[in-house]
């Protein structure tokens, strides 16, 4: 079981090697969207401190939904993706080892680039831990809901625009809890709480969502 997880996230991940330039597409537009936001709205400092954790956030959510509509897309057209579905392994595996793939070549570079939008920000070194583990954290809910979406939409012809007005009203709350370890961090509070939902949240989706995207996945291609 754990060999065919593995299979699927290393095939996934050599997949996103030979297309560099579609694997770095997130990362790209996270960076830049974010880094607009010090130019449009000014250099105040103490004005940047506070957009930063939202504008971050958005981003990072926009971006991680730019590359989840071809989680599945690519195997459904080569026949990849029946094969799957008759391979004796549990398609449940199969979509986590996907999950898995899809947060290493996009969840986590985002999570890197966070402490340099940090300082961008003019964010204090406390804040920018916060923000980067609240996207450590928040970052897989994101791809477990983006591989729903893409599974739900698979094969439509609008499917990129559905997969946005499906997954975003789902990722609302990781982003008003990750958001608010970083104000409660400026504002001299703990954010244990905040982190407590963060991974409740997180371990809810994790058990949820492979098996609703398997069950989507089979009723696509029925």
């Amino acid at each position: 079981m754990s060999s065919a997880l593995l299979a699927i996230a290393h095939r996934d991940l050599l997949l996103a090697r030979r297309r560099r330039v579609e694997a770095l597409l997130p990362l790209g537009f996270f960076v830049v969207a974010a880094g607009l936001f010090p130019f449009g709205v000014g250099p105040e400092p103490q004005m940047l401190r506070q957009i930063a954790p939202g504008v971050v956030w958005v981003c990072a959510l926009l971006a991680a939904m730019l590359s989840v509509t071809q989680m599945f897309a690519s195997d459904l057209h080569d026949g990849s993706l029946e094969q799957m579905l008759l391979a004796p392994q549990s398609l449940v595996l199969l979509v986590v080892g996907k999950v898995v793939a899809h947060w290493l070549t996009t969840g986590l570079p985002l999570v890197l680039a966070a402490p340099v939008l940090g300082l961008l920000f003019d964010m204090h070194a406390p804040a920018i831990a916060t923000l980067t583990a609240s996207l450590l954290v928040g970052t897989p809910i994101l791809s477990l809901f983006g591989a729903l979406g893409a599974a739900l939409t698979l094969g439509l012809r609008s499917g990129g625009a559905l997969v946005f007005l499906l997954v975003l009203p789902l990722t609302i709350p990781a982003l008003i809890f990750g958001t608010g370890a970083v104000g409660a961090v400026d504002s001299g509070i703990s954010p244990r709480a905040h982190f407590s939902i963060l991974g409740a949240l997180l371990i809810v989706t994790a058990l949820g969502a492979p098996l609703a995207t398997a069950a989507a996945l089979r009723i696509s291609l029925d």
